[in-house]
């Protein structure tokens, strides 16, 4: 018997869980300072993710996907592109929205069920949330294909969770990627749960960045509870697909503390105490520990920064609920350029159902 080819997975953390750094640190979190960034935008996902909870338990926002104890994976990954860079985002993917610029008032718009919150001000060619599980890693192929006939230096980040590995757009994204080495990068948001399925009855996989091996593609994994880990894995791959290598898959190891969204109950395939377990992990004490250690922040910088957050949160949440509603016929303005003569009839009748004249 011949040995044909061997594969290896390598897993990165910079990181541990009490906040002390492993080993060297990569350049650019060699200065403490300049992760203060990172740290505020992950307090202000979960602080979001907090409110629109409230609102939707309230009755004033439709169905919300949590993003608790992730926070890192999301801001890691958005920290590490470059602002023409693509993003295409599934229903988890908050704290890279609002680091790319998604501002908080389009969020609530989206989650409330208004398009205008995918027309989003900021990045406008990164892609809307992508609800259908794996649709977006076929998309991000496409994008990444266009980006490299026209010879762009520019990369399609793609984010999935651990289910969608588990889904045959998935396999053929990757395969497609490798086959023409796209300039994308697939990040594997691993929480262990595909709604009420764990990550261990759903792939007989030892990992799920091994994956990528029969497509041809680099897989690597990151302890995604450590931001300069998921940073620095995305950064990585990012700088591959530059450089015309293709693409990469990175799983981020993470837990989703949360029910998987709003309208799901977790305690009914879960128990409290797996739960109360991995709060231990948790990526945002793990990093201000490191800077609070490393002597570049205070109680005084934490209360600040919670009071300014809070401020922001809540005044988006005033103009969101001071927002008129659009009318019926919106429903038909978000797909087509110019509409299809039945359609264009049909949002005729609806704005003429209003009584108002106005069509």
């Amino acid at each position: 018997m011949t040995k044909v080819a061997e594969f290896a997975i390598e897993h990165s953390q910079f990181l541990d869980p009490s906040g002390r750094a492993t080993g060297p640190l990569p350049e650019f979190a060699r200065e403490p300072a300049a992760l203060i960034p990172l740290y505020r935008a992950m307090v202000l996902t979960r602080r979001f993710d907090a409110k629109a909870i409230a609102l939707q338990r309230t009755g004033r926002l439709g169905t919300f996907a949590s993003s608790l104890g992730q926070e890192a994976v999301v801001v890691g990954l958005a920290s590490a592109m470059r602002p023409e860079d693509v993003l295409l985002p599934s229903y988890r993917e908050t704290g890279a929205q609002l680091y790319r610029g998604v501002s908080l008032d389009e969020l609530l718009l989206y989650w409330g069920g208004d398009e205008r919150g995918s027309d989003f001000a900021g990045p406008k060619h990164d892609f809307p949330v992508s609800v259908p599980v794996a649709s977006q890693c076929l998309h991000a192929v496409g994008v990444g294909y266009a980006m490299k006939l026209q010879r762009e230096p520019r990369v399609a980040v793609c984010v999935c969770g651990d289910g969608a590995t588990s889904n045959g757009a998935f396999y053929e994204a990757i395969n497609c990627a490798g086959v023409w080495r796209v300039p994308a990068v697939f990040v594997i948001n691993n929480n262990q749960w595909a709604i009420s399925v764990p990550r261990t009855v759903q792939t007989a996989a030892e990992t799920l960045a091994q994956k990528a091996i029969a497509a041809g593609v680099p897989g690597v994994q990151v302890d995604g509870n450590d931001v300069i880990a998921v940073r620095h894995g995305v950064a990585q791959a990012l700088a591959r697909a530059r450089a015309g290598e293709g693409p990469s898959v990175v799983e981020a190891l993470t837990y989703r503390m949360s029910d998987h969204t709003t309208a799901d109950d977790a305690s009914r395939y879960r128990s409290a105490e797996a739960v109360s377990e991995r709060w231990a992990a948790d990526p945002i004490p793990r990093l201000r520990t490191y800077l609070v250690e490393a002597g570049v922040w205070t109680k005084a910088d934490e209360e600040r920064l919670v009071e300014e957050i809070n401020g922001e949160i809540d005044a988006a949440v005033e103009r969101y609920l001071k927002a008129q509603p659009q009318p019926p016929e919106a429903m038909f303005d978000y797909l087509y350029a110019e509409l299809p003569r039945a359609l264009a009839e049909q949002r005729a009748a609806a704005a003429a159902s209003r009584g108002d004249g106005h069509a």
